[in-house]
């Protein structure tokens, strides 16, 4: 049935595929019968070579169909001969050995006139030895043929192949050098491999060898005339690739890595296509953070899911990831026109889902309501909130009317429409603040925890610290200046931050919605805090030039309302474990009355309103501190509660 099934899709293929599985039924039929005549001439030498009689015909026919059909019950006709592999040789084998089993049946008929019980067990492990190994490597030669032979130009223009060491024996190191191999037109010469593991010493992945450990890369790289170095290791910590990178750093070859496993099965099948320079975020002081996607999927699935500040960048990630969980709508709010329709074009046309856009702003009480009466999300994230700390420091007013008065909206409406969870994004800012970015951050975390002890609404809190990459923020800051010759101005030199990557920063929102239920405040385990200058110095080296002599590093001083170093944590606080093992939760953060916390943000708003920045910006940092500044005015805002 298979055989005609076979027969009967290749009939309706263009001519040359009913050719191609023609020529190869006949060259597998004349396969065997050449294995079965070999195994007759072995079993039975003392009588000489045998001659093919009409018995030997009729066996060589009736084997022959039985492992055609065979062959085409395991799809061995409906692969590319140039990514056969060993799945496909295994059922060969078992192709093989059922073969095996008819040739012993056929010894039992009359014709045969082969009974002898040495003849019934030698001729059919001769011949199934012969057929599996006749059938195999024709298949290997073809596969060989066909990518020896496959039409492609070069990858560069480059005449001659770069000499290239591969930086990890493992799989992507193998996957790389198969590449290789395949390429009719190679760009890259391997000349060997490097790994510390002591096991992989000597040892030969395709022909070459594994030539000795990291710390005898400079050495290599200026014995054996090396031009590229290729970082194949996607899993390994930013600890190790610092390390790897500060090596390869000391010799003249260009370095080059592969993206993580998860991004190269989503990406181009060539590997070589994927290989990118090495960015300051392979250069993570830790290993990177990964959640627990059934958790997330179980309160995001089917769910309707509102993003404040979808345009931005962690916005627009959330939305990306959110899109992942079969969300019942994704709703994605801003008031950037351009923002807000780029990302909403991006998940139309890569993830299959139409978000619901809205462009208003969480200042605006009666649109951000509008939003929430429509819509009914289930689920709020408010990302939506001013971030440069220089900025705000210049237009408090501005501040505090996005970063409070917009959280105060939001997480009410939240309350007052049903949502059952609110996600609240925070920063390390927000800890003992000295700006008005941080103190507006503060007085969000405040709003929630308070809005927790009087709300069905499961609220939680992230903190964390700068976001790697995100707009405006400080390494695509750097990458200009260097770009443009420098100089690289760094404000003060004992400077340090705790970083983390955009995708990282969402994935802990995410997971936190899942932890969270009262007001909680987390923390990702951010490692130890980095010198912003150590990091400006990576990030000249990576685009091969020296601190110092090619780009000048030079010391502005602390802007207004900056710290030298940020804090995770106040005093009172303590951090406990969680159910997952890189995010822990802030203890002993005493929630606000909510009562005397809207009496004070009434009359923050209030300064406001009336233009009084500096008496505006004096209260916001003393209710960000907790201590109270309406000095009994009587001021009534609004509210939906």
């Amino acid at each position: 049935m298979e055989l005609l099934q076979e027969i009967e899709a290749a009939v309706k293929k263009p001519v040359f595929r009913w050719q191609r599985f023609l020529r190869d039924v006949v060259i597998d039929i004349i396969l065997i019968g050449v294995s079965l005549w070999f195994a007759f001439a072995l079993s039975t030498s003392e009588h000489g070579l045998p001659a093919l009689g009409i018995a030997s015909a009729a066996e060589v026919v009736i084997l022959g169909l039985i492992a055609v059909g065979l062959l085409s019950w395991r799809g061995l006709y409906s692969i590319d001969v140039r990514y056969i592999g060993l799945s496909d040789f295994l059922n060969i084998a078992l192709v093989g050995g059922l073969v095996c089993g008819g040739v012993v049946v056929l010894q039992f008929l009359p014709t045969s006139g082969n009974h002898s019980g040495v003849g019934l067990l030698v001729m059919p492990l001769l011949f199934g030895f012969f057929t599996i190994g006749t059938l195999t490597s024709v298949r290997v030669a073809r596969r060989i043929y066909s990518w020896r032979t496959v039409p492609k130009a070069p990858e560069d223009g480059s005449a001659k192949p770069r000499r290239t060491l591969i930086i990890g024996a493992g799989d992507a190191g193998e996957m790389i050098m198969r590449e290789i191999s395949r390429s009719p037109h190679p760009v890259h010469n391997v000349v060997g491999l490097i790994d510390d593991d002591p096991e992989k010493s000597h040892l030969r992945i395709h022909g070459v060898r594994v030539l000795g450990t990291v710390e005898q890369i400079p050495v290599l790289v200026r014995e054996l005339k090396i031009d590229e170095l290729v970082l194949a290791i996607p899993s390994a910590g930013g600890k190790n690739v610092r390390r790897i990178i500060g090596i390869c750093q000391q010799t003249s070859a260009r370095l080059r890595t592969l993206p993580t496993v998860k991004t190269m099965l989503s990406e181009s099948p060539h590997i070589f296509s994927q290989l990118r320079e090495v960015d300051i975020e392979d250069l993570l002081r830790r290993d990177r953070v990964y959640t627990d996607l059934a958790q997330i999927s179980s309160y995001i699935g089917g769910e309707r899911v509102m993003i404040t500040g979808g345009g931005g960048s962690i916005g627009s990630e959330l939305a990306r990831q959110s899109s992942n969980f079969t969300p019942a709508s994704l709703i994605l709010l801003d008031k950037g026109e351009n923002s807000i329709y780029e990302i909403e074009q991006e998940l139309i046309q890569t993830n299959r889902i139409i978000p619901t856009s809205i462009v208003a702003d969480i200042r605006d009480p009666q649109s951000i309501e509008a939003a929430f009466r429509t819509n009914q999300p289930t689920v709020v994230f408010h990302a939506a909130a001013h971030k440069h700390v220089p900025l705000m420091q210049a237009n408090p007013i501005e501040a505090i009317r996005n970063n409070v008065w917009g959280t105060w909206n939001t997480a009410e409406l939240a309350c007052k429409y049903g949502a059952r969870r609110f996600i609240y994004v925070s920063t390390d800012k927000a800890v003992k603040p000295t700006s008005i970015m941080g103190a507006t951050k503060r007085v969000g975390e405040m709003i929630v925890t308070a809005l927790s002890q009087r709300s069905e609404t499961e609220f939680s809190i992230v903190r964390f610290g700068n976001v790697m990459g995100s707009r405006g923020s400080l390494i695509p800051l750097l990458k200009a200046q260097i770009k443009r010759g420098g100089p690289v101005r760094i404000t003060h030199p004992e400077m340090t931050r705790y970083f983390m990557t955009i995708p990282e920063s969402v994935q802990l929102i995410l997971q936190a919605g899942a932890l969270g239920k009262n007001g909680e405040i987390f923390l990702l385990e951010m490692g130890e805090p980095v010198r912003i200058i150590d990091l400006a110095q990576d990030l000249i080296r990576l685009h091969g030039l020296i601190p110092g002599e090619d780009i000048a590093v030079q010391f502005t001083g602390t802007r207004p309302g900056e710290k030298i170093h940020e804090e995770l944590l106040y005093d009172q606080e303590e951090l406990s474990a969680t159910l997952h093992p890189k995010i822990q939760a802030v203890r002993n953060s005493k929630a606000m009355d909510w009562d005397w916390l809207r009496s004070e943000l009434e009359h923050l708003l209030f300064l406001c309103d009336s233009g009084k920045a500096e008496q505006a910006q004096h209260a916001l940092m003393e209710l960000a501190w907790g201590k109270t500044i309406s000095q009994n005015l009587q001021v009534f805002g609004p509210s939906v509660l």
